[in-house]
Order: C-alpha cells, then structure tokens, then sequence
C-alpha cells in the first residue's frame, strides 16, 4: 500500500500586477524588486473572492483531475495563514460546502509557508492509518488582505493562489509518499507574524484593526537558507537517496535569492531546483502546489520521477518530503 499523488491543480487570480505597477505607487523600482528577490509580478484576488474561494477553484479542478466525486473523499485538509474567518469556522469547512463533500471530515492547518508539506504528511498519515481512499490537501492564500502597502520591504513580496492536489491510498509500494521530515523554531515566532491588537481584559472594548504582515527579512532569510540546507542533507541521510536520484527539487517560492544561497552551500546545480517565483512572488502555503501544477502542466514530472519538496515559513516552521511521482 502506498499514498499517491493522484492529482494536483491550481487556481491563480486573473489580476496581475507587475513591479513596474508598484513602483508607481511606492517607492521602489522593477530593478530593486529582481535584484533582491527574484520577483518579477504578482496575482492579486479582487476584491469579494476570499481564500475560500480560491480553494474551491484548485480542489474542482484536481478532483476532475483524479476523476472522483467530492462524496470519495476522506478528508479535507486546507494549509492557509489567511482563513476565511479568523479561528472559526475553519475555511476547510467552507470548501467543504462548496465542494459538495457532505459529511467529510474537514480542518485547516496553520504552519505558514511550510502548511501544504505539513497538510501532506497529516493526510498520508490519516489515510495510512484509517484505511481510507481520498484526501483532499489544499494551500491556499490570500496574503494581499493582509500586505502593509506603506512598507515596500514586505509589500513587493506576496501574492495570491491555491494549489490543490488529491491523494489516494493504491496497492502499489514503489510510488506515492515516501518519506518526511517537519520541524520547528518557536523562538522565532515574532520574526514573521500578522500584527494584531494585544488581548486586553475581558469585557473590556477593543477597536478592530486589520492584521498586516511583519517580517524581520535578516533573520527570515537566515533561517529559510539554513532551513533549506539542512532538509536537504538530513532528507538525504534518512531517505538513504543520492542527489542525484531526485529529478527535482521543488522548495518553497519565498525568495529566489534564498535558492541560490543553499544551491550555492550544497554545490547543487541551480537546474535541479523548480523557481516560479518570477510570475507569482510568495504565495505562501499555495506556493508548493502552484508550482507542481505548472511542472505538470509543462510536462516535467513523470511517473516514478523522485521529487523532494523543500518548505519554510512562519512560525517559524520547516519541512520535506519525498515523493515518488
């Protein structure tokens, strides 16, 4: 028995806007946007469509993909950092309704950018161990709700998009989801974190503020670089697999110049790494399954091909895993 990858899919917001768009309205430059980050545009949700929204766009399209109906699946589990509704009622839930899945057990995940390998690892578990058929995994964002306009340091950064994917329990052991490796660095918490209103008293009024995205990017560049680094060595080590073996890497599109970094320290070419991040800046937990989307799209994944998927976020979180295709 393994969990395969059945089908994977995305939804990306038809509204783009490029670095030249910004720096009409702040202070920076199409050329200081490549040069620190890689990024060259961003797909914004409009107003109205919530993370919900795009969620359901991604899961109908992979479950067509897979060819099951939404009553097949065990299981809805959606990575997001930016729910429909804070704390309750969980936007899995939502998704859920829309989809049509009646009775489906649904919950969100929160791990930051790291939350789609995180939902992986749950829902291969759960299957693995309840003897289940289908589980739905989703990432999914809508990070521009939340992006301080005013600070160019963290604006030029985020997008928009979900990314889905269906896994199915086959009687097969050579393919599906091989191996895992999830962490975390708590100390690190307020290196990257919405800022919202401290807790007062009970009874006591509060006014209302909308979250915004703070990130110390000295310390978050530091720790994804190391991150990557060291998933990959110990992924490695425990898996008992050669670089060599793997016929991608696909890390997490925070920053391409963080890529670079750890390709440059493991002496990794370059080419064995997939980076999107030109067209679709951070997408946060969207950003993995986005990305498998297109290389399946492009025709770059194949079947039995080795794929390590390489995540780190806020939390701060870290993880891998190791996929036969």
């Amino acid at each position: 028995m393994s969990i395969v990858v059945r089908s994977i899919s995305a939804y990306i917001p038809p509204l783009r806007i490029t670095n030249e768009e910004l720096a009409m309205r702040m202070d920076t430059t199409d050329e200081w946007i490549r040069s620190h980050t890689g990024i060259g545009a961003r797909h914004i949700a409009p107003d109205g469509l919530q993370t919900s929204d795009m969620a359901v766009e991604a899961a109908k399209s992979a479950l067509d993909k897979a060819n099951i109906g939404p009553q097949e699946l065990d299981y809805i589990i959606v990575a997001t950092a930016t729910p429909d509704y804070l704390g309750f009622p969980a936007t899995a839930c939502i998704v859920q309704d829309k989809i049509g899945a009646y009775g489906v057990a649904a919950f969100d995940v929160t791990a930051g950018c790291t939350g789609f390998i995180y939902a992986l690892n749950i829902a291969s578990s759960m299957l693995e161990a309840s003897h289940g058929r289908n589980a739905l995994v989703i990432g999914a964002e809508g990070l521009s709700r939340f992006v301080n306009w005013e600070d160019r340091s963290t604006a030029v950064l985020f997008g928009d998009g979900a990314g889905a994917a269906v896994l199915s329990r086959i009687d097969e052991s050579a393919r599906g989801c091989l191996s895992f490796i999830l962490g975390a660095e708590g100390g690190g918490a307020k290196d990257l974190f919405l800022v919202q209103p401290e807790r007062t008293k009970a009874f006591e009024r509060q006014e209302p503020i909308v979250p915004f995205i703070y990130m110390d990017g000295k310390k978050v560049y530091d720790f994804a670089v190391k991150s990557i680094t060291v998933l990959i060595q110990r992924l490695l080590h425990k898996a008992a697999y050669k670089l060599e073996d793997f016929a991608w890497i696909v890390p997490h599109q925070a920053n391409a110049r963080i890529v670079q970094a750890a390709a440059k320290r493991l002496s990794i070419p370059l080419d064995k790494f997939y980076v999107n991040i030109e067209e679709y800046a951070n997408t946060s937990s969207a950003s993995i399954p986005i990305a498998l989307t297109e290389m399946s799209e492009k025709g770059l994944l194949k079947t039995n091909d080795l794929i390590m998927l390489v995540g780190f976020g806020a939390g701060l979180t870290y993880g891998a895993a190791v996929i036969r295709w």
